[in-house]
């Protein structure tokens, strides 16, 4: 063991040793702050130098803060002393399940605590987590018969796979796909093959439990590890083990749970459970339900239903409509899985709509291999979503009617409505238009929509006109953006988000009220983002990931109450405010599971072999480093609901803002360190400006051309600096500004690919950029300013390139790796074999609130000598703050009610 009995680890006094396992040695410990005993779980000596082991233990602890559940074993934090990792877990008192089984367990009991492990998996899979090592071993039962599910150390995102991970409790290599991870006696066949998994995994696993607590024996069984194997992938369970007392839906359940392919297997633990619940409330064997002709029961249509969320074949056909009209609208949830390689990622605005009666929704992906999006349909009684070809949509949104589904695209930016019976769409608005910052159609047939940020709310008539400002940016109360318009029934009033200059974060924003009647505006809630009104008769908004709800008058505009948690893990951004759920007038609810992306981010000094060493300031949202010439301060952008650039001295440590608008970005250095050229304007449609690093001058702006400007790089003799501009409808292009004389910008080149992060090189004859010409991101380098030679300088990929200030190398980056290049600009430029100098998971800056995914400017900097890197790091498990599944659930407004008063 790793710690001694008697000894502390921050306040913690350890007490006792409870155990050891594959990924750690766990301690009873004493809380001396808050006097209670909790469980300290650390990793196994040796491992910490383990970097793969070390991810592990952290993402189980950012899962398990994920997991707040009465029958999941709850995390309290994460103590770090003397080198030694730790989690502070909630000890559970009681005996495991592996300890209780040693004695026969009574049908209804086995069925009871089967239950609760089946709610505990539910919540986990409805976060997009999947345990992957469910065994008795890791359930406890504690002495008034709570169950608590242990150990989530091997647990995994969904949308991971399985051979990205090192093994922890068994490893099969060689004639096996993949590697193994998990306990031989409760692994799925494709978990044992080595197979990619998914929560059908955990289905399996609560059906080897559930068998072995039932028949009290173990469900497969071997003399050896390969003999275990052998017997879950080859043969059938011992069936009849089971007692007579049995019921016949539990057998049923079983064999659903333990089908060896996943494709027939039962596909929503949620299913499980309520055939528990069923078996428990009617013990007595079942009769056959016969429905009445053309009618479904309501189990077989929730069956259907979750079989056709999952895109796959269910026990039957149905129509929603039929369901909605003949049975109770009770709360139904289940999931609707991404096709292959997408996701949804916490971004810049909604990406999902749902139609007022909750017969269909809309969604829009991202795509795993570049930054395209795609757009979905889905009605709820079919099996598919349906793909809107060559459509690039940036959020949509239905009519009151659900005849229409309104949308924005990027190329050209305009607003459209789409017949949702078929048919052409209908061009609204043609002009820049991008509807970023949310939309909404009124009752009155009214679309009422955010264009740019910081902009006003405008409203447009669904039939196509000149749209009007109706809600403005108030400055003189401190208000810098609002987002997000949701009309209220009748279309009398009009909700939006407000942040200001105090504004943090989003969390930090303001739930606002216009009037349409009045003209007066009027604040709602202090702490919140993205609202909507729910026909329950709430006001319902998001904040840290969670969805909170308070009791409102739509016609008075009062909230009355306290606000109520109600549902948590809902994927959302604190710096774009986006938060992923929409509510239907008819009381459904759809969302995507997931994490609150916060943008907490920390500085690192790496050097070149990868050892990093922490800058000491506090965790902000971080992005576009640019150290001094002469090394003693850096420039840095702090974004969030508020962005501003910022320098930093290394010799004080004051942190002082050097832009105050709350719309500068990527800020870059004069050669002689007296200048800060910058970005700065409304979203998408920047301009370039310099100001003086002492602040002894105004702003002032530089006269470049372009739809959207960023500033990259000063020439060496400061006379020039080169920016990237993005085009309307077209890719964005280097050009270079002189900034003495006619001041007319002129382009790197004249091809028609997308280009990014221009670099002089400190002779200022050379020009590093990234270009797409080659069918993805590529380093060039360039004679300046040209014509003259061109070389792709990065082999298999590569982005922002940065020059040794001193000469010598040019360093880019290949996704996780750091690259180097030796170079020569002496006569010509040469350049030699790209080396690896380090490998390792920090920010790219891509997918922020300040910037789309691509060809982005370089997030990192590189000291004088190239000897160490600035770099960022997500503190946030960015995997956790992206989704693949989207969560409906139909009837949720009266679930709502319950809640608020629970």
């Amino acid at each position: 063991m790793g710690l001694a009995v008697g000894s502390r680890l921050g306040p913690y006094d350890i007490v006792a040793a409870i155990g050891a396992g594959g990924m750690g040695e766990v301690y009873r410990a004493r809380d001396t702050r808050l006097g209670r005993d909790v469980a300290i779980k650390i990793l196994p000596s040796g491992f910490p130098a383990d970097a793969d082991r070390l991810a592990r233990f952290e993402r189980e602890a950012r899962l398990l803060a994920a997991l707040n559940h009465p029958h999941i074993a709850a995390i309290y934090g994460v103590e770090e002393a003397s080198g030694v990792r730790a989690l502070v877990l909630e000890l559970v008192e009681g005996e495991t399940l592996a300890e209780r089984r040693q004695r026969p367990i009574p049908v209804a009991e086995a069925l009871t605590m089967a239950r609760q492990i089946a709610e505990a998996l539910e919540a986990a899979h409805e976060r997009g987590i999947i345990h992957r090592d469910l065994k008795p071993d890791n359930v406890k039962i504690a002495p008034d018969g709570t169950v608590k599910v242990l150990d989530f150390g091997l647990a995994k995102a969904a949308v991971d796979q399985a051979s990205d991970d090192l093994a922890e409790t068994v490893t099969f290599q060689g004639t096996r796909e993949g590697i193994l991870l998990g306990t031989p006696a409760y692994m799925s066949p494709e978990q044992a093959r080595g197979k990619p998994v998914d929560k059908r995994t955990d289905i399996w696993a609560l059906g080897c439990v559930l068998f072995e607590m039932l028949a009290g024996q173990r469900t497969f069984t071997g003399d050896t590890i390969s003999d275990n194997i052998a017997a879950i992938i080859e043969r059938e369970p011992p069936w009849d083990r089971l007692p007579d007392a049995t019921p016949p839906t539990v057998r049923r359940l079983l064999r659903r749970c333990l089908e060896k392919d996943p494709k027939r297997r039962l596909r929503d633990i949620g299913e499980a459970r309520i055939e528990l619940e069923d078996a428990l409330a009617n013990p007595a064997p079942d009769e056959l339900v016969r429905p009445e002709p053309g009618l479904m029961t309501r189990r077989t249509a929730i069956t259907a239903l979750a079989g056709a969320a999952a895109g796959t074949l269910a026990m039957g056909m149905f129509s929603i409509s039929r369901w909605h009209g003949a049975l109770p609208r009770n709360l139904t949830r289940f999931a609707i899985a991404m096709p292959e390689g997408e996701f949804h990622r916490a971004g810049w605005g909604s990406r999902l709509a749902i139609a007022p009666d909750g017969s269909r929704i809309a969604f829009i992906s991202s795509v795993e291999t570049g930054a395209a999006t795609r757009f979905y349909v889905r009605a709820l009684d079919d099996l598919e979503s349906k793909l809107i070809k060559d459509v690039v949509v940036g959020v949509a949104f239905f009519s009151p009617d659900g005849r229409w589904l309104g949308y924005f695209t990027p190329n050209p930016p305009s607003v459209r409505k789409m017949p949702l019976s078929g048919g052409a769409p209908v061009t609204i608005l043609e002009r820049n238009a991008t509807g970023n910052a949310g939309a909404t159609w009124a009752d009155d047939n009214t679309i009422y929509f955010v264009s740019d940020v910081p902009g006003g709310v405008l409203s447009i008539p669904a039939a196509g006109g000149q749209p009007k400002e109706i809600v403005k940016i108030d400055t003189a109360v401190g208000e810098r953006i609002v987002k997000y318009p949701n009309a209220l029934p009748t279309g009398k009033a009009l909700l939006f988000t407000v942040a200001t200059a105090d504004s943090e974060s989003f969390d930090d924003a303001r739930v606002a009220a216009f009037s349409m009647r009045t003209g007066r505006r009027k604040v709602l809630v202090e702490g919140g983002t993205h609202a909507r009104y729910s026909p329950s008769g709430h006001l319902v908004y998001a904040r840290n990931g969670n969805l909170l709800a308070v009791r409102f008058d739509p016609d008075r505009l009062q909230v009355t109450g306290q606000p109520v948690t109600v549902l948590e893990g809902v994927l959302m951004s604190r710096n774009t405010g986006a938060a992923a759920f929409e509510l239907s007038a008819s009381g459904d609810l759809v969302y995507v599971p997931g994490a609150c992306e916060g943008g907490a981010r920390t500085l690192f000094w790496v050097d070149r072999i990868g050892h990093a060493e922490k800058l000491p300031l506090p965790a902000k949202s971080y992005l576009h480093p640019r150290i001094s010439p002469d090394a003693r301060k850096l420039a840095i952008e702090i974004e969030g609901s508020n962005h501003d650039c910022y320098i930093y001295d290394f010799v004080t440590g004051v942190l002082s803002n050097i832009t105050a608008d709350g719309v500068s970005h990527w800020p870059l250095w004069s050669p002689d360190g007296k200048t800060i050229g910058y970005r700065s304007g409304t979203m998408g449609r920047f301009r370039l400006w310099q100001v003086p690093a002492d602040r002894s001058q105004a702003p002032q702006q530089v006269a470049a051309t372009g739809f959207s400007q960023s500033a990259e790089s000063y020439s060496p003799d400061g006379r020039s600096m080169v920016y990237t501009a993005a085009a309307l409808g077209g890719p964005s292009k280097v050009l270079v500004v002189p900034l003495q004389g006619d001041q007319k910008p002129l382009p790197l080149d004249d091809n028609k690919y997308a280009e990014g992060s221009p670099k002089f090189s400190p002779d200022g004859h050379w020009m590093a950029y990234c270009s797409s010409e080659s069918g993805k991101p590529q380093v060039f380098v360039q004679a300046f300013p040209g014509p003259g030679t061109k070389t792709q300088v990065s082999n298999d990929g590569g982005t922002d390139p940065v020059w040794k200030r001193s000469g010598g190398e040019l360093f880019y980056r290949n996704g996780e790796r750091m690259m180097a290049v030796p170079v020569s600009t002496a006569s010509a430029f040469t350049a030699g074999r790209p080396q690896e100098l380090w490998k390792g998971h920090y920010s790219h800056g891509m997918s922020t609130s300040c910037g789309q995914p691509g060809l982005s400017s370089s997030n990192y900097d590189v000291t004088a000598d190239g000897k160490r890197f600035l770099m960022i790091k997500d503190d946030d498990d960015q995997d956790s703050a992206m989704s693949r599944q989207i969560i409906v659930a139909l009837g949720w407004a009266d679930e709502l009610n319950r809640l608020s008063k629970a």
